[in-house]
């Protein structure tokens, strides 16, 4: 089975673990990827489901590590491939200067990515007319497993610990909506500008739209160096039935976004996150993309993985084959445009590990 058909199917159906206790931690609930673990297949980590409903029944089985560290994949008793898994990052071990547990302020993504909600509050998140169906944000908080605000000063010390424990090569800074005006960045420019004091490190920032467009000036002078700002869905029905609260800022307001922060950031340091498998069709997924691509932005089309606890833990994931109709064409269509993940500085779409879509990307310049 070619790798990236491997990885979208792994993905979609999720697998079941022999042991799992092998490899870096994971973790049930709360911001994603949630119910993964990070895993490495021919030489490409990735986040598979673990801890969803699908996983528990998946006809994948990965089988206990040998003495090098190897597991096997098995479907239906054959092996069909190999993973390894990355370890605990070291700076886990650690405490900020205040007491509070490195892992409660970033954590590791994929294999060399650190990631962290710097605000795990929502004003979306409160009412369950307006929250995104598919958030968990608050699981984490309620749990005991972060703190609500990170402040600038802990996520410089866990940063800065991170590249000279871990090799982290990028970070990602996303946050719940505090408001209706700037919608994060002001939260976020203020956390940039203390990491890159602290370390040379690559930040993306991802938030909502803020309503004026030179916050995106100021977010790249903070030292943020690509943006996120996440449609995941793409159509106006499917928007207001999934996220009542979030469609309340327009794809219009979103086209204008685009078009004002690409000119700042740079063709390509601007991406968006696209859930597959919430409603929309194929079809008008990569007609998104293509209007996304033409602005110079990089749809990051990712399966969509049912979290538990949150209103949409019973929706299934999309199936192998309907991320196949979107990531085959969708591939092509950044590489006559010259868009190429490994070109993004930092984020999501760099790391590629919760889609098979930079795989995609890869075989199709093979």
């Amino acid at each position: 089975m070619p790798t990236e058909r491997l990885i979208n199917a792994l993905q979609s159906y999720g697998v079941r673990l022999a042991d799992a206790r092998a490899g870096a931690p994971s973790r049930r609930g709360g911001a994603g990827p949630s119910d993964h673990k990070a895993m490495t297949i021919a030489g490409r980590t990735v986040m598979v489901p673990v801890h969803t409903e699908a996983a528990f029944d998946s006809p994948f089985l990965v089988r206990r590590p040998d003495a090098d560290g190897v597991s096997l994949i098995e479907h239906a008793g054959t092996v069909i491939g190999r993973v390894t898994f990355p370890g605990r990052p070291r700076f886990y071990a650690l405490s900020t200067l205040d007491g509070v547990p490195y892992s409660k302020i970033a954590v590791l993504h994929g294999r060399d990515v650190l990631a962290t909600t710097v605000l795990q509050t929502c004003i979306r998140y409160q009412s369950r007319t307006k929250t995104c169906q598919f958030c968990s944000i608050g699981q984490s908080l309620a749990a005991g497993r972060t703190v609500a605000h990170k402040t600038p000063a802990q996520l410089a010390e866990v940063a800065r610990a991170a590249v000279l424990l871990d090799g982290v090569k990028h970070m990602v800074m996303t946050t719940g909506t505090p408001n209706a005006t700037d919608r994060g960045a002001a939260v976020l420019c203020e956390s940039a500008f203390a990491v890159k004091a602290a370390v040379d490190l690559p930040i993306q920032a991802q938030c909502e739209p803020p309503n004026d467009d030179r916050w995106f000036e100021r977010m790249k002078a903070s030292g943020i160096d690509a943006l996120g700002m996440h449609l995941e869905a793409v159509t106006p029905e499917v928007r207001a039935r999934i996220m009542p609260g979030k469609a309340s800022v327009p794809l219009e307001r979103y086209y204008a976004a685009f078009e004002a922060a690409v000119p700042v950031f740079g063709r390509g340091q601007v991406s968006t996150y696209i859930l597959a498998g919430l409603g929309d069709a194929p079809e008008s997924i990569l007609a998104m993309a293509e209007r996304l691509v033409g602005m110079g932005v990089y749809p990051f089309v990712v399966p969509f993985v049912p979290i538990s606890g949150t209103p949409l833990e019973s929706h299934p994931a999309p199936s192998p084959d309907f991320m196949h109709a979107i990531l085959g064409p969708l591939a092509v269509m950044l590489a006559g445009a010259a868009l190429r993940s490994t070109d993004i500085k930092a984020g999501c779409a760099r790391c590629g590990a919760c889609s098979a879509l930079s795989t995609y990307e890869r075989a199709g310049a093979a």
